[in-house]
C-alpha cells in the first residue's frame, strides 16, 4: 500500500513541531502530488502511482536526474528524500504553470530554447533514454498484461523502424533531456520557464526533446522552425526533419503508456482515449507525403 501524506510528513524530522498543512494538487495523471505548507513555506510532494514499474519509471534514476537538473538551474531542488518510498519533497516554484495557450505566445519557443540548452548543457543523467528501446518493453508489458492496444500498431512496426534507421544516420551526440515536455511541465517563474518531472529523463539527441515539447505543444511549422532556430542557431531541413520524426515517435511511444495506464492505474482519467487519440494522430502522419519527406532528410549532412 501506498504511502500517506500524513506518514511522509511523520517521517520528516524537520518538520516535526512545526505548523503543516497539506492539500492535494490535481493535475498528475501517474502520481499523487501535494502541495505542504510548514510554517507558510510551501514544499511539492510527489507520492508515486501504482505499478509505475510497467511504465519504466526507475525511480533512482528520476531521483539522481531531479537533482542534476537542479544543479543545472532549471530543476526543483530536492529537499527532501524517502528512498523506501521513492517519495520525494521538492523546493515549491513559485510562477505560472504553463499550458499550450500561454507557450503559443509570441517569444515563447526562444524561452523554451534558453531553458533546454541549459538542462542540456548540465550533468549527464544517470541513464540514457531512448524511445525505441521503450516501445519494445512496452510491447513486452502488453503482452505479459494482456494489455488492449489499437488494432492497427503492430502493423506500423516497420515504419518505426525505418524511423530509427533514418535518425540513426546523423544522430547527434546525447545530453541530458526530460523527454516529457508537455506544457504543464514547464513553469515560468518570472525569470526563467522552469522544468519539472523528470520520470522518463535520460542522457537523449536533443532533437528528441525539441520534437517532443513541439508535439505535446501542438507547435506548428513555423514555430517548430522558431524553435530550432534558437536552440540550434540554424533551421535546416536535416534537423527539422528529425525534430519531425521524434514528435512523431512521441505518439507512438506514449500510446502505449496510455494503454498500460488504462489496465493499471486507479486514477480517473480516460487513459484509452488518452493512447487512441495519439495513435490516430500518429498514423495520420505515417500516412502522409511529409513522413516520407522527413525520412529522407533526416539523413541530409548537418
Amino acid at each position: 500500500m501506498a504511502i500517506t501524506i500524513d506518514e511522509v510528513i511523520a517521517r520528516i524530522p524537520a518538520w516535526k513541531g512545526r505548523r503543516v498543512v497539506a492539500r492535494p494538487l490535481a493535475g498528475g495523471l501517474t502520481n499523487t502530488n501535494f502541495r505542504v505548507e510548514v510554517d507558510g513555506t510551501p514544499f511539492f510532494v510527489r507520492i508515486p502511482g501504482a505499478s509505475t514499474e510497467l511504465l519504466a519509471v526507475d525511480r533512482k534514476n528520476e531521483h539522481h536526474n531531479t537533482r542534476a537538473a537542479a544543479e543545472a538551474g532549471v530543476g526543483p531542488k530536492v529537499i527532501h528524500h524517502l528512498p523506501d518510498h521513492d517519495v520525494m519533497v521538492l523546493e515549491f516554484i513559485p510562477g505560472q504553470t504553463m499550458s499550450n495557450a500561454s507557450l503559443q505566445a509570441p517569444g515563447m519557443p526562444a524561452r523554451i530554447a534558453a531553458s533546454l540548452r541549459k538542462l542540456h548543457a548540465g550533468p549527464r543523467f544517470l541513464q540514457d533514454f531512448n524511445m525505441f528501446r521503450l516501445i519494445e518493453f512496452y510491447l513486452q508489458m502488453v503482452a505479459e498484461h494482456q494489455v488492449r492496444i489499437p488494432d492497427t500498431y503492430r502493423r506500423r512496426l516497420p515504419d518505426v523502424a525505418r524511423i530509427e534507421q533514418a535518425v540513426s544516420a546523423q544522430a547527434l551526440p546525447t545530453v541530458p533531456c526530460n523527454n516529457d515536455l508537455l506544457a504543464e511541465n514547464y513553469i515560468d517563474d518570472g525569470t526563467q520557464l522552469r522544468l519539472i518531472d523528470f520520470e522518463y529523463s535520460g542522457n537523449n539527441d536533443p532533437c528528441f526533446e525539441l520534437g517532443n515539447t513541439c508535439q505535446e505543444l501542438q507547435y506548428d511549422e513555423p514555430r517548430y522552425a522558431e524553435l530550432c532556430q534558437a536552440y540550434f542557431g540554424r533551421a535546416g531541413r536535416h534537423l527539422l526533419a528529425r525534430m519531425r520524426l521524434y514528435a512523431l515517435m512521441s505518439d507512438v511511444g506514449w500510446t502505449l503508456w496510455g494503454a498500460i495506464q488504462a489496465k493499471v492505474s486507479a486514477i480517473d482519467y480516460d487513459f484509452w482515449g488518452y493512447a487512441t487519440g495519439r495513435w490516430e494522430r500518429a498514423e495520420g502522419i505515417l500516412a502522409s507525403a511529409d513522413f516520407e519527406r522527413w525520412l529522407g532528410e533526416a539523413r541530409l549532412p548537418d
